[in-house]
């Protein structure tokens, strides 16, 4: 692994968690006992309570993308979004976090928008919109299930910028049910690590192109350097 723009501390600095999919007392108990000072939650927290009541007082740096299923039900969407949380999604943004500069992208791809390598049939939500009949649309907008939807505008928003680490729900193609795609976007973005959930194993690798992928289980807490403080399949 290449650390020679960071060292990789050996403390919990800075930690990962896979899709919680609701289930909280086994990660806050790690959390309270590490008690790291950054936290990235990787998408399909499916929170029964509001975010911000569920991590309160875990750590004061608490951060995340969400993941397909944040959007199928109308509570967890709520709980995530509508939670003071939302100020720190970092989907589509680049943030300096524990001395990296980590990047978001949340969701997943879907036919229905963008398939990679397929073409896409839409570029942007509002094109989508568009297309949409009013009786359609979720609160004036996108379904709420699209909006767990990766667009071609998320990639062109990133890729104008530069990053350590790129955080996403979906897998590069280290995974099997990975996508080329996005091993483009991060060497487009100088990223050297990527860490992703979705897919349930912890898992490291590395692409052709020479970055470091980090798979994080469901309910597994990692460090960067693929360090498990606790994993639920163990």
């Amino acid at each position: 692994m290449d650390n020679s723009t960071h060292n990789i501390k050996q403390d919990t600095d800075l930690v990962f968690i896979g899709d919680p999919h609701g289930r909280y007392d086994d990660i806050l108990a790690v959390l309270y006992k590490h008690k790291p000072e950054h936290v990235i939650l990787l998408g399909d927290m499916t929170f029964n309570e509001p975010a911000d009541s569920v991590l309160f007082s875990v750590t004061a740096d608490i951060w995340w993308i969400h993941g397909n299923h944040d959007c199928d039900r109308e509570h967890w969407h709520d709980n995530l979004f509508a939670s003071t949380l939302n100020q720190n999604n970092l989907h589509g943004k680049t943030k300096n976090i524990a001395g990296y500069n980590l990047a978001g992208l949340a969701g997943v791809f879907r036919g229905k928008i963008w398939q990679p390598p397929n073409s896409p049939r839409y570029l942007a939500r509002e094109d989508y919109i568009q297309k949409m009949r009013p009786a359609e649309r979720w609160r004036n907008g996108l379904p709420m299930k699209q909006r767990a939807s990766i667009f071609p505008e998320d990639f062109e928003k990133l890729s104008s910028q530069q990053a350590d680490i790129l955080v996403s729900h979906e897998a590069p193609s280290s995974h099997r049910h990975g996508f080329d795609a996005l091993d483009e976007l991060a060497m487009n973005m100088g990223v050297k690590h990527i860490v992703h959930g979705h897919h349930h194993i912890d898992y490291q690798a590395e692409l052709a192109n020479g970055i470091q992928v980090l798979g994080v289980a469901d309910g597994s807490v990692a460090r960067l350097d693929g360090t498990l403080l606790y994993s639920r399949n163990a």
